[in-house]
């Protein structure tokens, strides 16, 4: 019989603890602490997988280890393609979280129906007939995908061995249950002990697994954190719920770029790769408004050009109010403070409110000039040209400071037909022949001086 010892694992984040107590230490979350029985022996199953003996490793030469390039498998979408940085490396396993209902189940299906390679689809979640449904809106008479309603770890692992897909996807690991773990599916040692299970067989078959993720409400994957360090990639799948555009992020990955972005079309066919996003995030608008100002941004090797909208208003209310949509909220409070220091204008009485159009987030500090352009805009009800862009970051002192990758930023903005294009004066331009104009400025009080 197998010895069964008790744990104390934080649902949050992972910690373990001897006794129960009421906050963790680790997150200090309250009431996250729930007792798991764990066995020191499997009781079902025997071992993983085939029950041959383990190859024994030994040490080999650096200079002795095949390092010809991995194969990957396309997927047949652009978008994904690019995110994970050529394709699916055979082998490896990827994480895809999100919140509910934004769209996680029905691009991993999308994907393995369009896939050209035998693909098993698990769901732990969903009915057959529920997936039938969903398959047969977004890709019908698809003949070499295989659907599977399994939760038991050891019982997916068997039909994979039997099926011998080439990609396989299982929605969601939150709902994977071991049989070497006596605790419930979703804790924390249920997750770690099934990744860790995939994981695995992946790397010993070769074959490559995709894993849907549940998200809690602070935006980050539930489980404990160490299941983004075992996982080879870490995808965020974001959006806003009143838009129809849906991004595809990359936090973590070990075959590619980190940075790189992905953005989709919710439609009633399922999503659709948006090749040239700037023109959908651009509104299109019969006269010039005062608060509209085209930002240059980049978002890992793609450049975007994004509209920022700025409102300022005499605070009604005692307190002046200040909000921001897909905009750092503190950074906005720091540029603020810049123009009432270095410039002089009289913004600590007034409500300022922010927003970048589309539903996206934006972390690039470039998009610090337009974010000042649209402010100053709009406290003046003055509007800027439609043919102006900006690509800078303002630094705390006021002056312009450049930014990385400026020659691709102005050639996305030539390319979308904006005439002039404000950048810092200390960026080194090696673009020659261009037909945009590139107005090299040091300081805010230039940019005021120009505009308005």
């Amino acid at each position: 019989m197998s010895k069964v010892k008790t744990a104390f694992f934080c649902q949050n984040c992972g910690s373990q603890f001897s006794k129960w107590q009421g906050q963790c230490n680790s997150c200090k979350s309250w009431n996250t602490i729930v007792e798991e029985l764990i066995t020191t022996s499997n009781p079902k199953g025997g071992e993983l997988g085939n029950s041959k003996k383990r190859k024994k490793s030994t040490p080999i030469k650096i200079n002795q280890i095949d390092g010809s390039a991995e194969v990957r498998m396309r997927t047949g979408d652009k978008e994904l393609d690019n995110v994970l940085g050529g394709g699916i490396v055979p082998g490896s396993l990827t994480l895809l979280g999100g919140e509910p209902g934004i769209g996680k189940s029905t691009l991993l299906l999308q994907i393995a129906l369009r896939l050209p390679y035998k693909t098993l689809y698990v769901s732990g979640e969903e009915s057959l007939k529920q997936v039938k449904m969903r398959a047969e809106r977004i890709h019908p008479g698809n003949n070499h995908c295989f659907i599977l309603s399994e939760t038991n770890s050891q019982l997916v692992i068997k039909q994979i061995t039997d099926l011998n897909p080439d990609v396989v996807v299982v929605d969601s690991i939150q709902t994977l249950h071991s049989s070497y773990i006596e605790a419930s599916a979703g804790s924390v040692s249920q997750i770690k002990a099934c990744t860790s299970e995939l994981i695995a067989f992946a790397k010993k078959s070769n074959i490559p697994i995709v894993l849907i993720g549940h998200i809690t409400k602070d935006g980050h994957l539930a489980g404990p954190k160490i299941l983004e360090h075992m996982v080879d990639t870490v995808l965020q799948f974001e959006g806003d719920r009143n838009h129809i555009f849906r991004i595809l992020r990359a936090h973590k990955n070990r075959f590619g770029s980190t940075h790189e972005l992905g953005i989709y079309e919710m439609l009633g066919s399922g999503l659709r790769p948006v090749s040239n996003p700037s023109e959908i995030l651009i509104s299109k608008k019969d006269e010039v408004l005062s608060g509209n100002v085209i930002a240059a941004s980049l978002e890992g090797m793609r450049p975007l050009m994004i509209e920022i909208q700025a409102l300022v208003s005499t605070a009604v209310y005692g307190t002046p109010q200040r909000s921001a949509t897909g905009f750092n909220l503190k950074r906005l409070h720091m540029l603020l403070a810049v123009l009432e220091k270095r410039v002089g204008f009289k913004l600590g009485a007034k409500d300022v409110f922010l927003n970048i159009t589309g539903g996206i987030s934006v972390d690039d500090t470039a998009i610090d000039l337009a974010v000042i352009a649209a402010i100053l805009s709009s406290n003046e009800d003055q509007p800027v040209s439609q043919d102006f862009c900006f690509a800078a970051e303002i630094g705390l002192s006021g002056e312009i400071r450049p930014v990385q990758r400026i020659d691709q930023r102005i050639t996305e903005a030539e390319k979308l037909g904006f005439k002039s294009i404000f950048v810092s004066k200390y960026n080194k331009i090696n673009l020659k022949g261009v037909n945009i104009k590139i107005n090299e400025i040091a300081t805010v009080e230039e940019l005021v001086g120009i505009l308005f």
